[in-house]
Parts: C-alpha cells; sequence; structure tokens
C-alpha cells in the first residue's frame, strides 16, 4: 500500500475535522512524497531515530535521572504523553501519525535537571538580553541542531509539527502566552495529553517516594472518587502499591473519557465541520468540562506546593542549577575552550552557542563537564 492509498485510506476513516495528511502545507525543504510512508509518519520516525529523543532518557522530569529505578525521566514522560494522545485522537477520529509527531518532539528542547534547569539557563540568557524557553528549543532542535541530512540542518518537519511544537501550553508551558490563531485540535489534544501525563505520573513518583501521602489526596475528589471504583472492584484489602496504581489508571481514563466527551460537544455546539474551523474558532475545542477542570486545578495546586516545591525535590535539582550557570559562564568566556566548535558555526553568536550545547546535555554530561572543567 502506497501514500496515495492510504491518504485515501484517512479521507474514509478519519473525521471531517482532522487534519489529514494530504492537507499538509508540506515542509521547508521540498522532499519527494513517493514511498510508503505518509508525511505525520515520517516526521514520527525522524524524532524517535534523532539524538535529542535518545537523550531525553537521561533528562530529569521532576526526580534526577538515576534518583531511583521507577521515577519518571523525560523520556518515559514522553511517552507516556504519547500514548495518551494516540487513545483521544483515534476516540475523536484525528490524526493519530500527528498527535503521536507532536508529542514525540514537544520536549526535545528541555534541558537537563528539569524545570530548575529551565530556569537557571533562563535566567542566566537574560544576563545576555535573551531568554530561554524549552518549547522554542524544541523547535531549535527539530530545525536548526540535528544533523542527519546532506541538503539542509534539522529533521525537515511538516509545518504541522512544527506549529503543535510552537504553540504547546500546558498550565505549566507558555500559560500566559497568545497566539494569533487556534492550534488544529491534534495540537490542542497533545497539549492536554501532557497535561494529564504529568499530573497523574507526578501524583505517582511523589507517593512512590513518600513526599505526599494517600490521605492527603483523598480530599481531592478526583482520587476520592477514582479510590472508591478501585475498591468497589477489588475490595478493601488490597495492596497499597496497587492501589495507587489502579487509582492513578482510573483516573487518567475518567479524564480522557471526560475530555473527549466535552470535546465532542463543543464540535457540536461550535459547528465544526473541517479543520478551517477548527482554527478560526476563537477559543480551544479540545478541554476538559468544570467537572474535571475545577477539582484539577486545586489537585495542581497541592501538587505545586507540597510536591513540586518540597526542599527533597529541589535538593535533586539545586545543584543542577548552579552547575549550568557556572558552566555557561566558563565556556562564554573561554571560547577557545568550547569543545563543539559546530555550535558555533549554527548560532549567531557565542552566547546561543553555549546555550544550544548545554540545553542539549544530559543530567550525567552535564555533572561530567562541569567536574572536568570547573574542579
Amino acid at each position: 500500500m502506497n501514500f496515495i492509498d492510504l491518504e485515501k485510506k484517512e479521507e474514509l476513516t478519519l473525521a471531517p475535522y482532522a487534519l489529514k495528511s494530504s492537507m499538509s502545507a508540506g515542509r521547508k525543504f521540498k522532499e519527494d512524497k513517493a514511498g510508503n510512508r505518509l508525511c505525520f509518519q515520517k516526521d514520527k520516525d525522524r524524532i524517535i531515530h534523532c539524538k535529542a529523543f535518545r537523550r531525553l532518557d537521561q533528562k530529569t522530569q521532576v526526580f534526577v535521572s538515576g534518583a531511583g529505578d521507577h521515577y519518571r525521566t523525560r523520556l518515559t514522560h514522553t511517552l507516556e504523553v504519547a500514548q495518551i494522545a494516540r487513545d483521544i485522537s483515534r476516540r475523536l477520529g484525528l490524526n493519530e501519525d500527528l498527535c503521536e509527531a507532536i508529542a514525540l518532539s514537544h520536549d526535545l528542547g528541555h534541558p537537563p535537571f528539569g524545570h530548575a534547569g529551565e530556569e537557571a539557563l533562563d535566567e542566566v540568557m537574560r544576563e545576555f538580553g535573551g531568554h530561554f524557553e524549552h518549547n522554542e528549543q524544541s523547535r531549535r532542535v527539530v530545525e536548526v541542531l540535528e544533523k542527519t541530512y546532506p541538503d539542509f540542518n534539522g529533521l525537515n518537519l511538516t509545518f504541522e509539527v512544527l506549529e503543535g511544537l510552537i504553540k504547546h501550553q500546558t498550565a505549566w508551558d507558555q500559560a500566559e502566552k497568545k497566539f494569533g490563531s487556534s492550534s488544529h485540535l491534534e495540537a490542542q489534544v497533545v497539549n492536554i495529553a501532557d497535561e494529564i501525563a504529568y499530573t497523574n505520573h507526578d501524583m505517582d513518583d511523589g507517593l512512590r517516594s513518600g513526599i505526599i501521602k494517600i490521605a492527603q489526596l483523598r480530599k481531592f475528589a478526583l482520587w476520592k472518587n477514582a479510590e472508591d471504583e478501585v475498591h468497589k472492584r477489588y475490595g478493601k484489602n488490597i495492596d497499597e502499591q496497587i492501589l495507587i496504581s489502579r487509582v492513578i489508571s482510573s483516573i487518567i481514563s475518567a479524564m480522557i473519557d471526560d475530555l473527549c466527551e466535552n470535546t465532542i460537544m463543543n464540535i457540536e455546539k461550535l459547528g465544526i465541520k473541517s479543520s478551517d474551523d477548527v482554527k478560526k474558532a476563537d477559543k480551544d475545542i479540545a478541554e476538559f468540562s468544570n467537572e474535571i477542570k475545577n477539582p484539577l486545578s486545586k489537585m495542581r495546586m497541592f501538587l505545586y506546593e507540597n510536591f513540586y516545591l518540597n526542599p527533597l525535590v529541589a535538593a535533586f535539582t539545586s545543584e543542577g542549577r548552579k552547575m549550568i550557570k557556572s558552566l555557561f559562564h566558563y565556556y562564554f568566556k573561554n571560547v577557545d575552550a568550547f569543545p563543539k566548535k559546530e555550535f558555533l558555526e549554527d548560532a549567531e553568536d557565542a552566547v546561543t552557542a553555549v546555550k544550544d550545547y548545554i540545553a542539549g546535555m544530559t543530567d550525567g554530561f552535564l555533572t561530567k563537564e562541569f567536574e572536568k572543567t570547573l574542579k
């Protein structure tokens, strides 16, 4: 089955408001369309095989990489987002390949040591009149920094995937940023899938670490309702670790169900008939109902105050923050000692080159470079 047959299959099976491969605006550098894969399939494959994707395995999500065998890394988080995005897109009749490509690439620009690392890079960039934002860096990774083709830099992804990257928005990512138009529905789905993934796996990691307790979560309707359902099904005498797994699975299912039902209601209410209608809408169409939105907001604030800001979590990343700043200043002041001359060729100035290099590092590599260079 070649791409023409696959495009016809999409026309027959996807919803009218889905963004089909045949509708893609293409790529910056024109490529031959022939072959047995659709354009968004190619994007997904290019992302999975790039170096930046492999490095996510050694980058902090909340706990520093290597802090424990079962805590999430930036890679496992990414895979969870992709899995949830595929589930939602399948239910809504959207383009699964496009959703998955955006999900797999949405954190490629995240620096080492999680959000503390991002804050450190932003702070040091502002000393030079710039800034750092990991969604913007993700796009730079796939457009400039990856080198896998002889004719151009980057992965030459479709404009639709690039749009999903630059407009990626959650409660913690570019939350206040205003874009000129709404994203396509596939990008909106990835935004929500990211929120579903990190809310639930951060609860899981927080409970497994002992930093938060089940008793604290029982005051939230999302947790209490899910736990009641688990006890109805499995009884009261269930192992605590299994209870945590089953409750979180139940919460994820409830969030996905609510999102799909509410999104379909929005589609019908707004008369959405095409992907163009989605982009013309003056609001996001993929969203939770208030029944989920309001309890989720309270739970998110609890996690922020009791988990993300907990001194034990901060202790994992505070040293990384210091190392990022120290190494950045060292490289900037000693450009001759900068180990990656090709980064200087890709960047308009030394500041950008140093930023690109450090942002791409894993937790462990940055630590080794710091110890080798400044100790």
